[in-house]
């Protein structure tokens, strides 16, 4: 739910000047409000595995068949949760790209979002529906020749974009039957933003001012207000979806655009939270994309300010937590632990998924970042220190968010 560290806009300062880093501090020619973002001193991994933690507590309604759980204005708190993820990751990825050429931007995106994505799929395949299939069959005969098979579904959903969701009619003794992964949808979207970036990224203008990245993102919000009247022009789902996220991420990215001038504040960052707020409630159907910038200047503050385990400011297991949270929940919901009432339901899908969220970080996330970038030190002649990319401040690159994404600092969103 994508997502990289810091950029290189962000500058560390030392702990014991952390309270006179609070007022204006001058950076180069300007004048810059607040502090920057620490990028080796931040809860962003905490705050992303919380929004993953929302995810997995919204999609527990549904997917135990009790209801649609807590909505806020329309929205679930998934919904939330990813429009959260979006928000940090345009912020984080806009400032990859304005450090990085195309090419590098492109490797460390694909290196950060789709091998986690590639083993999710091979998991599911290989653990989670011969498992649903055994439990419903009694037998594991004709497992790979049941449509949907188990290759259709990775073949098919090999592009991020997914298009199948069962494997040989599981899970079917669910309450939510027929899907084995519904947050995987997400990243097709996600990537969709990183590729916006790499192309409006690269313009010299987009770099100098943030008025190009303000003017997209408001056109952004002025097409999701104005979707019920586009939508029977193009009757596309998928544009519809586009619509919905962009201006979350588009939002970060200007967020991005403007951190030469403000950092963080308390002042700034509570006035973000107050906006994000109001724009929420006074415009019911589109203020939360409006609330965009704030949603991610808040929640960049809030990691500025909020203490973070060290363990986690190490080791982000927040895309892996988002990508594997639903099919451990319908396998738990296959055997019936739904029905032994909601907090064990969340409590022993949270406990699942952080075990293999856990060793997708491990396993896959960290040791393919790791590749890339002793592949970019490598190509980097000795004679010239390469500046440190934004991503080596910590292990992550993005998330996805966030993915979720790329997401972080570290960070689906992916994330």
């Amino acid at each position: 739910m994508e997502e990289t560290s810091a950029t290189s806009q962000i500058t560390r300062k030392p702990m014991a000047a952390s309270a006179a880093s609070s007022r204006v501090e001058l950076r180069g020619s300007g004048a810059r409000w607040g502090r920057a973002l620490d990028p080796r001193n931040n809860s962003m991994n905490m705050i992303r595995l919380g929004l993953a933690a929302m995810v997995l507590f919204a999609h527990s309604f549904y997917l135990a068949g009790a209801g649609e759980g807590p909505h806020l204005r329309g929205e679930n708190l998934g919904g939330w949760a990813v429009a959260g993820f979006f928000a940090l990751s345009g912020y984080l990825i806009t400032g990859s790209r304005f450090t990085n050429g195309l090419g590098e931007y492109l490797v460390h995106r694909v290196a950060r979002i789709y091998p986690a994505f590639l083993a999710c799929l091979a998991v599911t395949v290989l653990v989670f529906a011969p498992l649903g299939f055994l439990r419903q069959n009694g037998t594991l005969a004709g497992y790979w020749t049941t449509e949907t098979t188990p290759l259709r579904f990775v073949f098919s959903n090999l592009f991020l974009e997914m298009k199948n969701y069962d494997v040989a009619f599981t899970p079917a003794t669910v309450p939510f039957a027929g899907s084995w992964n519904g947050s995987l949808w997400s990243l097709y979207y996600e990537f969709l933003c990183y590729l916006i970036i790499a192309a409006i990224g690269g313009l010299a203008w987009v770099r100098r001012s943030p008025v190009p990245l303000a003017l997209a993102f408001g056109a952004s919000v002025a097409v999701y207000a104005n979707l019920p009247a586009i939508m029977p022009l193009l009757q596309d789902t998928d544009f519809s979806l586009l619509a919905k996220l962009v201006p979350f991420f588009l939002g970060g990215a200007l967020v991005q655009s403007i951190s030469k001038w403000v950092g963080l504040h308390w002042a700034t960052g509570l006035g973000s939270i107050a906006a994000a707020v109001l724009c929420i409630f006074a415009f019911p159907v589109w203020g939360g994309q409006l609330a965009g910038p704030f949603i991610a200047y808040g929640l960049l503050w809030v990691s500025s300010v909020l203490p973070s385990p060290k363990l986690i400011r190490i080791h982000d297991v927040s895309y892996g937590f988002y990508i594997y949270a639903w099919p451990v929940q319908q396998l738990l919901a296959l055997y019936g632990v739904h029905n032994r009432g909601m907090a064990i339901y969340i409590l022993s899908s949270a406990a699942g998924t952080l075990v293999l969220a856990t060793l997708s970080w491990l396993l896959v996330e960290r040791p393919v970042m790791r590749a890339v970038r002793r592949r970019r030190k490598a190509s980097v002649p000795a004679a010239v220190p390469a500046a440190a990319p934004p991503e080596a401040a910590n292990e992550s690159l993005s998330v996805p968010a966030d993915s979720p994404a790329e997401a972080g600092v570290t960070t689906a969103g992916r994330r």
